[in-house]
């Protein structure tokens, strides 16, 4: 059974950042797939970004450019960097990871606003 817990969520100006993680218990080996997704009130959830254990990288269209997914595969720890964030960015984001099945962190909140 794997756990996720997220942390670095806060509030912050327009244009400023925050760095989220994510760390992962319960799975003794690499997880194949981890990233985040986030959910802005009465919206649907959102892809984010996600980090393959071989690399692959994606990120959706909303946040190209402006936001980094890292990872340390060995500690199952997966990050966001989010840098130049804009009011449409406030949302709780959710830790993600899929191996046989899929599993969510509680979420951490984001606010951007002045």
């Amino acid at each position: 059974q794997v756990q996720l817990v997220e942390s670095g969520g806060g509030l912050v100006q327009p244009g400023g950042s925050l760095r989220l993680s994510c760390a992962a218990s319960g799975m003794s080996t690499s997880i194949p797939v981890m990233g985040w997704y986030r959910q802005a009130p009465g919206e649907r959830r959102e892809f984010v970004a996600s980090f393959t254990n071989i690399g692959i990288i994606k990120y959706g269209d909303s946040v190209k450019g402006r936001f980094t997914i890292s990872r340390d595969s060995d500690k199952n720890t997966v990050y966001l960097q989010m840098n130049s964030l804009e009011p449409e960015d406030t949302a709780v984001y959710y830790c993600h990871a899929l191996t046989l099945r899929e599993y969510w962190g509680p979420g951490t909140q984001v606010t951007v606003s002045s």
